[in-house]
């Protein structure tokens, strides 16, 4: 993870207004992970009282319904954090720049693509993007998260609250 917040840290520098957008649905197991991880650094970042120019969106599976909330914030940058199968450890953490990510990785279970999604925000709010997408275990409608990935989510949002500093 000190890898991903020295990244983050470089990619936020200068960034004014920062909105972070969960996606996941809360009845597939590992597929709540980015959801997690929000509610995680709401948490963390109100304990801080910092940063009201941090605003998070809870897309759950139609992140989509919030693209005009998120243009009227006006972010400088978006870190979208989702569930990303890479074919890696279940827990693993992927950081990614829109164009870096792969047009066979699979993300989460939602309708609009990921990618597509941040796309568009990226070139609708003229602002950078960061992409964080966690390896599931298991996104069985029913099942509860897998231990590694509850545990990655917290150490993402941990990990991003400390780059907002």
């Amino acid at each position: 993870m000190r890898t991903l917040k020295k990244i983050l840290t470089n990619r936020l520098s200068g960034s004014d207004r920062i909105a972070v957008l969960a996606i996941g649905s809360t009845l597939r197991a590992d597929d709540i992970a980015g959801m997690l991880a929000a509610e995680d650094l709401k948490k963390i970042l109100k304990k801080q009282k910092k940063r009201s120019s941090v605003k998070i969106f809870f897309g759950e599976t139609a992140p989509e319904n919030l693209t005009g909330e998120i243009k009227k914030f006006k972010p400088s940058h978006i870190i979208l954090i989702d569930t990303l199968d890479g074919g890696k450890k279940a827990g693993s953490v992927y950081l990614f720049k829109p164009e870096e990510v792969a047009e066979g990785a699979s993300f989460s279970t939602h309708k609009i693509p990921a990618k597509i999604l941040i796309d568009y925000l990226t070139v609708s709010c003229g602002c950078g993007s960061t992409i964080i997408g966690i390896q599931p275990k298991n996104i069985d409608f029913g099942k509860k998260i897998s231990k590694s990935v509850e545990v990655s989510a917290k150490k993402v949002a941990a990990t991003v609250a400390k780059a907002i500093r």
